[in-house]
């Protein structure tokens, strides 16, 4: 505000007045004498509260004694117990994940205020926090309540919060240490419309929408380990966590199988063999590294495009991605040492390591931009697909279009394991979901062919059928229906049989394996215009930078249907 007053006026006069009326108006003010162009003198209103002799009532007292009480959580003795499994109590967990500020609120301290046993917040917390510098709605069970059980009103708030992470499209945070549901209570909410059954429900109208990360900070079942497997993203400690559909006491009784907790559903088992979940944290700290190293690349929700990351050169050089790839086609070589010399230094963030280690997948930033990996992997049985390693692909690659993450598909596979075995296992049902999950994808793709690109091989690794936006090759290069010694073998077996002489026969298996070689080596598919380019391989990554930026907004638009049939 400013204000002119009369030019006989002193200074003292200027800022009696600048002063009083700042603090009326609750504005600064600037006071002006006579006809000068300089304000004589000004004021800042004073906005503190105004002090009286009021305050907090023996009411408010009453709520905040209160209040302290629920965040103590359970009996001390249960809190003791957390100690011993080097766990931490759930508020103590809470300021390690979002610090001493970083909660914004809490929903439902209440819960089960008027419950006849003392059940503080009825063993679930639920609320908002910043993370990362994003907003996030979490949930963590409280172990010292009833085991983290569920019941009635933690059910509600659970429910309340995914139904509100519907709305905000901000994604969700999953802390669980819960045995499961309170089996004396579960009239109140079982079967219930707006029951523990409506997790499940709300879990799949998420999926796609936001991400949901899970942590697991101790045994979770029945019920309760469900959350987990519909969680995008899975993160168990060594140790501590575990989940299964039944504790192994219930699996006793029902199989008479004697199994302990971590084998029946361990950390390790369910990275290496079932695939339920993606990575093993050492303790609670690492578990919060690795949650807060993962939404580096992911976006907030479906609507939005993944965060942009300051560019770094790669940790190897390019010039050496050529000397990395064996000359023979059947020697193994570690394909993370070709990642490294084309993804962002360090950038390279791997999911489920140990499972399905056929195909290697992972998120990475290439020039600052987030990219889902999909890379066959020549050192784990000649990168052949095998049905845990087509099924880890195949949701690796939905997971990366839900979120508009691009694609970048490194193939050097003898293509899909044969054999009883993998017939078993479902290899045909299994690969089937991992071609649907490349055809299906609408961000853009990139398919580069490293060295073998054999039999269905090419498909599943969105070769030229499966509308990448480029299907580039390295020299090394190689697609056909299968190997050469394979196809030696199906097409001349009877005509090299009967030639008598050694030496001979050895002669021309060999001429017909370099024929065969010519046929499938990747200048003729250039030549013929199945691949778009040949490129030096020491210029890998400034293609792909040049070619994800150039197709960055291409649109793809999938057949006008409900949806499709394969899961």
């Amino acid at each position: 505000m400013k204000v002119r007053i009369g030019g006989d006026a002193s200074i003292e006069e200027a800022e009696a007045i600048a002063q009083a009326m700042a603090n009326h108006a609750e504005t600064d003010v600037e006071v002006f004498v006579g006809d000068d162009d300089e304000p004589a003198a000004t004021s800042e209103a004073d906005l503190s509260p105004i002090e009286d002799d009021l305050g907090p009532t023996e009411r408010e007292e009453l709520l905040r004694e209160q209040i302290e009480d629920i965040e103590l959580g359970g009996p001390e003795k249960y809190k003791e117990r957390l100690d011993d499994q080097g766990k931490l109590f759930v508020r103590d967990r809470l300021e390690l994940w979002f610090g001493e500020d970083g909660l914004a609120f809490e929903d439902g301290k209440f819960a089960a205020f008027d419950a006849e046993d003392r059940l503080p917040a009825d063993g679930l917390l639920t609320g908002a926090a910043e993370f990362e510098d994003r907003d996030v709605h979490f949930m963590a069970n409280d172990f010292t309540v009833k085991a983290g059980s569920m019941a009635a009103r933690g059910c509600e708030k659970f429910l309340r919060m995914q139904q509100r992470a519907l709305k905000t499209g901000k994604p969700v945070l999953y802390l669980m240490d819960s045995s499961g549901g309170r089996i004396d209570k579960q009239t109140e909410f079982f079967a219930n419309r707006e029951g523990i059954g409506k997790y499940y429900y709300n879990h799949s109208r998420l999926s796609g929408r936001v991400p949901q990360i899970c942590v697991l900070y101790g045994p979770c079942i029945a019920g309760a380990a469900y959350t987990p497997v519909f969680a995008d993203f899975t993160i168990m400690v060594e140790g501590m966590s575990a989940m299964a559909i039944a504790s192994p006491r219930m699996v006793e009784m029902v199989t008479g199988e004697d199994i302990d907790m971590q084998d029946l559903g361990g950390a390790r088992m369910h990275t290496t063999e079932s695939g339920s979940a993606d990575l093993v944290a050492r303790d609670e700290q690492h578990a919060r590294q690795l949650v807060s190293q993962l939404v580096q690349y992911l976006p907030d929700n479906a609507d939005e495009k993944p965060p942009r990351a300051t560019p770094k050169p790669p940790k190897r050089s390019p010039e050496g991605i050529d000397s990395v790839i064996p000359q023979e086609p059947n020697k193994g070589y570690d394909i993370r040492d070709l990642i490294e010399r084309v993804v962002d230094r360090d950038s390279f963030f791997e999911l489920q390591p140990e499972y399905g280690p056929e195909i290697v997948t992972g998120f990475a930033h290439l020039d600052g931009r987030s990219v889902g990996i999909i890379a066959n992997q020549p050192a784990e049985r000649a990168g052949a697909i095998f049905p845990d390693s087509a099924e880890k692909a195949a949701q690796f690659a939905w997971k990366c279009d839900a979120y508009n993450v691009p694609l970048l598909y490194l193939c050097d596979t003898p293509g899909f394991m044969a054999g009883s075995q993998v017939e078993k296992e479902g290899i045909l049902e299994k690969g089937k979901k991992m071609i649907y999950a490349t055809s299906e994808a609408t961000v853009p793709k990139q398919s580069v062919v490293v060295r073998k690109a054999y039999g269905a091989g090419i498909y599943a690794m969105s070769g030229p059928a499966y509308d990448p936006e480029s299907t580039i090759a390295l020299p090394s290069g190689e697609i056909g229906i299968m190997g050469p010694e394979a196809a030696i073998n199906a097409v001349y077996a009877n005509k090299l049989a009967d030639i008598d002489d050694e030496e001979e026969r050895k002669e021309m298996e060999q001429q017909l394996r370099e024929e065969y070689r010519e046929d499938i080596d990747v200048r003729r598919m250039a030549s013929e215009v199945v691949i778009d380019e040949i490129i030096p391989p020491s210029t890998l990554r400034e293609e792909l930078i040049n070619r994800f930026s150039f197709y960055e907004d291409v649109e793809k638009d999938r057949p006008s249907k409900k949806h499709g049939t394969v899961l």
